[in-house]
């Protein structure tokens, strides 16, 4: 009898250990549901500074269509347009909301709120306009902005980060000679203004700039960045052709600000190969190019050509 009841009993408690278990699963997972449904608290403080400060232009669902976007050349933003927010980095969205849209090369309607909202305030902001994108925004999706190395300060501000990161315009949009002949090609004035005749026509200070430049009838100064010495042949229509993507040579442009490149031989670089450190070969120099031939031949199925002759002729 004893036996039986110390059974009973042990049997009585694990039934109770049990029931008590699956109560506290199901509590746990109905705050977890309740914590997923209700947003969390940097949202919640991003959605009423946005109705403060943005809903006024971008519109209470953030579509562009406050009451004020109609008094306005460029309309703003389309917040919940994830193919055009979901890649622009975070560092690209504080700079915007804190110095303005034209620090970055967008319109000037885009008022600056640093002198209103602390940084914290930004990043919960940034929070509540993520939460709007359609497709929904992932983290994963997003690259870092590029600061490069020796950036010449250009004419006009142009950016890459906005055409080819936020727009993606294939570069061949503008670099159209890139496909059939030696060089690349900087777009015309009239290139330029295919798009700016409306787009931020009115108020933009850079475009404006484009706008003189065609009034004046003078092509846009550009500063150089990329170039090899004269007595190398190089074509962009053979690499474009084999399918070659420009960022191989040229860098993440579509992440740089300002255009900069750190290429060609140096000082530095020669010494290390003279004491035998053997440093690889730096961009756009003999033995990167070459490197890259050998690389192309051996994993792509290239026939790119290792005969000195080819690119110094």
């Amino acid at each position: 009898m004893k036996t039986g009841s110390t059974r009973g009993e042990r049997s009585h408690l694990l039934g109770f250990g049990v029931t008590v278990l699956l109560i506290a699963v199901r509590g746990w997972l109905a705050s977890s549901s309740a914590a997923a449904a209700s947003p969390a608290p940097d949202v919640a403080a991003g959605r009423a500074l946005y109705a403060t400060h943005c809903a006024l232009c971008h519109g209470p669902s953030g579509r562009g269509d406050g009451p004020s976007a109609v008094g306005f050349a460029t309309k703003p933003s389309d917040l919940t347009d994830g193919r055009l927010i979901n890649q622009m980095p975070d560092d690209f969205l504080v700079n915007v909301i804190t110095h303005g849209g034209s620090v970055e090369g967008l319109s000037s309607g885009m008022p600056a709120f640093g002198a209103y909202l602390s940084d914290a305030q930004v990043g919960q902001l940034i929070l509540y306009v993520r939460s709007l994108a359609s497709p929904p925004f992932q983290t994963a999706a997003v690259v870092p902005l590029v600061t490069a190395p020796r950036a010449p300060k250009q004419p006009i501000f142009f950016s890459h980060v906005v055409h080819a990161g936020k727009y993606r315009l294939d570069c061949q949009y503008c670099h159209a000679d890139a496909r059939r002949s030696e060089y690349a090609g900087i777009p015309s004035v009239e290139r330029c203004l295919g798009c700016h005749r409306i787009i931020g026509a009115q108020d933009n200070p850079e475009i404006g700039k484009i706008q003189e430049y065609r009034r004046r009838g003078q092509p846009i100064p550009w500063i150089r960045v990329f170039k090899l010495p004269e007595f190398a042949y190089f074509t962009h229509k053979a690499h474009i052709r084999f399918g070659l993507a420009c960022q191989t040579c040229h860098g993440p442009i579509e992440r740089m600000r300002v255009v900069g490149a750190d290429t060609g031989p140096s000082l530095a670089h020669d010494l290390m190969n003279l004491v035998g450190l053997k440093p690889p070969p730096r961009p756009l120099t003999m033995g990167w190019c070459v490197d890259c031939h050998r690389r192309e031949n051996a994993e792509g199925g290239a026939r790119a050509p290792l005969d000195c002759a080819v690119c110094h002729h």
